[in-house]
This record gives structure tokens, C-alpha cells and sequence, in this order.
């Protein structure tokens, strides 16, 4: 059964199995817009985090049997709180007992993890109560209803989790309360958690930027930047790829994390003398989601350098949402970046260089972007997202009222009299001429803002959006008077076809110019518009994560192709029921196993 017939279920289950979200749906947009500026105006008048530090915060640890502590397995997802089909795909495997994966090389079989971290954005697209039950509890209750050895599970918020005020994501993850078998114990947005073989995992919570807050580095500080010890090694979770972002948005991206590093991690204040001293501790692994997508960036090190001693930049995001591009990916990033404001004229920046593999790789993320725009692919735009055909046949219905308007001025006639006697000629002429006034217009407050700032600015490519829309309508307007229309016709009855035939045409064309309009993206938010207005369900997974006995720490980055689209229901030992594949997925792994040695430049 599908998605659709689950839901005819949702009492035996508990909650509603969702659909993937539309991002480009016009009533979706228009929600998302209004509560995305809402939670950006009061992030600052209502920062959760100050008032969490009247809660307790104490250090975490794994549910480890005493016979087998010196080694641990645990897993991260990030991204998971989309449709009921990717979420719960994911949420089925995570909940397995054991899985058996191949990589190109070797097969492997994988324990469940000990402790499950969820990276940021566990609902979508904006938080409620209802949301999480439907988009994160419900799956995950469901994947492992109950479990003997109690993993724990800890939660860092994401940008989609913040827009509520961290409220609902606080009662989900902060009130120590189980979902399904796994248990919660944070009672706060950001986590520590001392591993086993001298490892310890931190997750920031940055809000909706970058900014750490002063009771956030008061809990690391006393609960893990005075107990590292030389040769410890850290795993730090953040909401976003800020590394990548250095080299993509904004060079500033990565500062108050290579601050965090340098003050917490790598220094200390002695408080006898309020010196600082080095800790000998390193990080070792950076891991984020928020990009919907597999890169992996390593530390570039002399060749002699062992493969294990380089430090590790990780952004798997493949949990639920829609899947990102990575062909723009860059494929060398220095941090921090020469000319950013963290950067130290005497100490050089750290090159990392991009893994080889990727998901999806850069050759099919070029050629899969271009979906948007095929009308005979499902991924096209107003199929993909429900409303638009009609938003765009309302926008082109609303254009040819007002250019047949100004059309009939300039023949000095009424409109439907223009467009039942014009030439070919005129309406040609016309057609030059608007589309040089609209593009005049739409550049002005590009020309201002030069004149203004006496500097160069890139033109907005909202400029493109408008000159395309304004191409349709005249177009479709070309297209009218073209037709021989019978004398016997009555204006109104013209005028009503008219109108028929650009809504029904304008739905397609305005559709496609605004998808090239959006493949014209370069940088900014209509470039994420590539990918989610696709809302592309397959490829999705997580890393499995190995500390042996060594201190090493192994890196299992697990991927299904496909996506479980067909399920059925399975009895309970309480009498309930849950969800299972029809057909099982097979995961395999993205790339061979990434090994990271606890010290530099320790052999594996």
C-alpha cells in the first residue's frame, strides 16, 4: 500500500503518514515565507538558549555493556522530518539490528548503533506539535517500537526546528522522553557526549546563524574543555556546512566554529592564572546535514602522512528531504579563508580537498537539475508542486488584461477592437517596445544602487524572472492577434476566449520560464529552488559510525538508491501495528569506509 492507503490506517498507527513536502507550492511558500520572517525579526527577542541555562545540563554517555565499553557503534541522520516514504525508509534501517552493506570492495555487517543523532531539521517545513508526530516521532516510534539495550538519542535543531522558538522541538527532545526505543536525556538544544577510546561528541546550536551563546560555551566549557586531555579526540555536529558556506556565501561562515575550536577545544583558561594552555585535544570530524547531499572533504597532509591522521569536513544530509545538487560543491576549501575576518596573518589556513565520491556525484546533479524544466519529466515544475500551473495562469491572465489595455491606447482603439484589427507590424512593434520598457524598469533600481554606492553590485537575477514573464505575456498577446477571429464574433466572446486560452497556455509557459528563470541561479536562495522544487525522494541514508579499540574512529556513509514506496502492515507483540517495506531496500555504502585516527598522525 502506498502513502495514501497508510493513511486510512492512522489510528492503528498513531499518526498521519505524510507526503514530501512541496516547496514550490504557492500556498507552501507563502506559509513558509510568513513564519521564515516572523522566527528572523525575533530570533534575537526570543533566544531560547539564554533560558535554557536555568535547566540542567549534564554530560551524556552511551549505553554501553562493561564487557565491550572500550568500543562503540552509533549512527547520524540529518534532514529526516519530510514525507512518511524517505523519513521512515531511513528511520526502517537505523532501527535494524544489524545491517549488511556492500561497498565497491567489501561487505560489511553494521550493528545498530548505541546512540542515534539527529543533525538538524527533524520537521518540516515549519514546527507544531502535529508536525513532529506525523513527520519524526511517529516514523521513528515505528521503526523501533522497543529496544533491551535503550540507545540514546540526541537532537540538534536545525534552521526549520528554530522557527517555532525551539518550543515544540524542547518538548520533543528536551523532557527526557522515549520515542519508540530509543530514550532522549538532553534537556537543552545542544549536547556532550563522552564516547568511548577518548572521543567526545559535541553538538552546537547556532540558531539561525552563527552565533554561539554565553551559557552554551559555559556548559562546554565546564563539562568538556576541562576534562580533554592531550590525545583526545572531538566530533563536533553544527546545523549547517558552514565550511563549505566560506567558499559559496559568506567568507565569514566558518569564524564562530574555528573560534569554538581554538578557545574551547584546542586552548583552555588556566583559572589559577587565567592563562591559556594547549589541551593536546583535536577535532577530528566536523559533521553537519542541511545540505541535502554526500560530500566529504579531507585535510590535505604530506603524502607520507598517513591516510587516518587527516581531519574530516562530513555533510550528509540524506535522512528525508528533498536530494541537493553537488556539482557547484567546491573541490578545495581553506580554512579559515585568507581574507576572512578569523584568519591570522602568521598562521596559515588549512587546505581540504573533496573527497572523490559524492551523492549524487557531480555528473548526474549537473544533468537531474534540468528536470525542473522538462515538461515530460515528473520533476517538472508546476507538476512536481501543486498550485503553480494555476499561479502562473492567473500572473498571465492578469499581464494580457494589461497589455491588450495598453496595446489598444497605442492604436487608438479599445482592446478587443486592437487585437481584432491590428497588424502584424504593430503588434510586433509593440512587443519590442514594452519588453525594452519593462527591462529599463526592472534594471532601475539595479542603475540607482550604483550611482548610490559608487561601486559595482551584481544585478539581481529577479531581473530575468521578470523579463521572461513579460516575454510570455507578450507572446501570448502576438499569438491573439495573429488569430482570425470571425466577424460575427461578439467582443465579449473574443475577449472570453482570450482569456481562456492564456490561462490554459500561460499555465505551460509561464511554468517554464519561471523553471529557467531558476536554473539562471548562481548563488542565493533560488539556487535551493533547483533542487526542492523537484522534491526528489530517492537516494537517502546516514553514516554509521565505529569506535574500536584502537581509538579509531570509522566512518560507514550508508545509502539506499531507492526509496520504499509500497508497504505493508506488521502485528505488534502489544497489539499494535507498523509499517514495513514490501520489499526490502538494499543499502550499499557511498564511498569505502573513511578511517580517522584519535591523534594526528597516528597509523590506523
Amino acid at each position: 500500500m502506498d502513502v495514501e492507503e497508510l493513511r486510512a490506517h492512522r489510528d492503528a498507527l498513531g499518526f498521519v503518514p505524510a507526503d514530501s513536502v512541496r516547496w514550490l507550492s504557492p500556498t507552501q511558500l507563502v506559509r513558509t515565507g510568513v513564519k521564515v520572517g516572523l522566527s528572523t525579526v525575533l530570533a534575537d527577542f526570543d533566544d531560547r538558549r539564554e533560558v535554557q541555562a536555568s535547566l540542567d545540563g549534564e554530560l551524556l554517555r552511551l549505553p554501553l555493556d562493561e564487557s565491550n565499553a572500550a568500543e562503540a557503534w552509533f549512527d547520524y541522520v540529518a534532514d529526516i522530518g519530510d514525507g512518511f516514504d524517505t523519513a521512515y525508509t531511513v528511520a526502517w534501517l537505523l532501527g535494524r539490528d544489524k545491517l549488511d552493506v556492500r561497498s565497491a570492495d567489501e561487505s560489511y555487517q553494521l550493528p545498530r548503533g548505541s546512540m542515534l543523532v539527529l543533525g538538524g531539521d527533524e520537521v518540516y517545513p515549519t514546527p507544531s506539535a502535529r508536525a513532529y508526530e506525523d513527520r519524526m516521532r511517529g516514523p521513528y516510534r515505528c521503526a523501533l517500537p522497543q529496544a533491551d539495550d535503550e540507545p540514546l538519542l540526541v537532537a540538534l535543531p536545525g534552521n526549520h526546528d528554530w522557527y517555532d522558538g525551539l518550543t515544540t522541538f524542547l518538548r520533543v527532545f528536551g523532557q527526557q522522553r522515549r520515542i519508540g526505543g530509543w530514550r532522549t536525556e538532553q534537556t537543552r538544544s545542544y549536547f556532550a557526549v563522552q564516547l568511548p577510546g577518548r572521543w567526545w561528541l559535541l553538538g552546537i546550536d547556532t540558531q539561525l546563524g552563527t552565533y554561539i551563546d554565553g551559557p552554551q560555551l559555559a556548559y562546554f566549557e565546564e563539562h568538556v574543555t576541562r576534562k580533554l586531555q592531550p590525545g583526545d579526540g572531538v566530533i563536533v555536529c553544527s546545523a549547517t556546512p558552514t565550511w563549505v558556506d566560506t567558499a559559496v556565501d559568506d567568507i565569514d561562515a566558518f569564524n564562530s566554529l574555528h573560534w569554538f575550536d581554538r578557545h574551547f577545544i584546542r586552548t583552555r583558561t588556566v583559572p589559577s592564572t587565567s592563562e591559556r594552555e594547549e589541551t593536546g585535544a583535536s577535532i577530528r570530524l566536523w559533521i553537519s546535514g542541511d545540505s541535502h547531499h554526500y560530500v566529504r572533504f579531507a585535510e590535505r597532509l604530506p603524502a607520507e602522512a598517513p591516510e587516518s591522521s587527516r581531519r574530516q569536513l562530513v555533510t550528509c544530509g540524506l535522512g528525508g528531504a528533498y536530494l541537493t545538487a553537488t556539482h557547484a560543491v567546491p573541490e578545495q576549501l581553506e580554512l579559515p579563508p585568507p581574507s576572512a575576518r578569523a584568519h591570522k596573518s602568521d598562521v596559515p589556513p588549512v587546505v581540504f580537498d573533496r573527497g572523490p565520491v559524492s551523492c549524487p556525484d557531480p555528473k548526474t546533479s549537473r544533468r537531474t537539475v534540468w528536470r525542473l524544466a522538462l515538461p515530460w519529466s515528473r520533476y517538472w515544475l508546476p507538476r512536481r508542486n501543486p498550485g503553480f500551473g494555476p499561479l502562473a495562469a492567473g500572473l498571465q491572465v492578469v499581464l494580457y488584461l494589461l497589455t491588450t489595455f495598453v496595446f489598444g491606447l497605442t492604436q487608438g482603439r479599445p482592446p478587443a477592437a486592437a487585437v481584432r484589427q491590428a497588424s502584424v507590424g504593430a503588434v510586433l512593434q509593440f512587443d519590442i517596445e514594452a519588453l525594452v520598457a519593462v527591462a529599463i524598469a526592472a534594471m532601475a533600481p539595479w542603475v540607482f544602487l550604483l550611482i548610490r554606492r559608487r561601486s559595482w553590485a551584481t544585478p539581481s537575477t529577479a531581473v530575468v524572472a521578470v523579463l521572461l514573464q513579460a516575454a510570455v505575456a507578450l507572446l501570448l498577446l502576438t499569438v491573439v492577434v495573429l488569430v482570425p477571429w470571425p466577424a460575427s464574433w461578439p467582443d465579449w466572446l473574443v475577449l472570453a476566449t482570450c482569456v481562456a486560452g492564456t490561462a490554459a497556455a500561460g499555465a505551460v509557459l509561464a511554468s517554464e520560464a519561471f523553471a529557467l528563470y531558476v536554473l539562471t541561479a548562481r548563488s542565493g536562495r533560488v539556487v535551493e529552488w533547483q533542487t526542492a522544487g523537484q522534491a526528489d525522494e530517492e537516494a537517502k541514508g546516514f553514516v554509521r559510525m565505529h569506535i574500536a579499540a584502537n581509538g579509531d574512529l570509522t566512518l560507514y556513509p550508508v545509502l539506499v538508491d531507492r526509496t520504499c514506496h509500497d508497504w505493508k502492515l506488521a502485528d505488534l507483540p502489544d497489539g499494535g501495528v507498523r509499517p514495513e517495506p514490501a520489499s526490502v531496500p538494499t543499502p550499499r555504502l557511498v564511498e569505502e569506509p573513511i578511517v580517522i585516527a584519535r591523534c594526528p598522525g597516528q597509523p590506523s
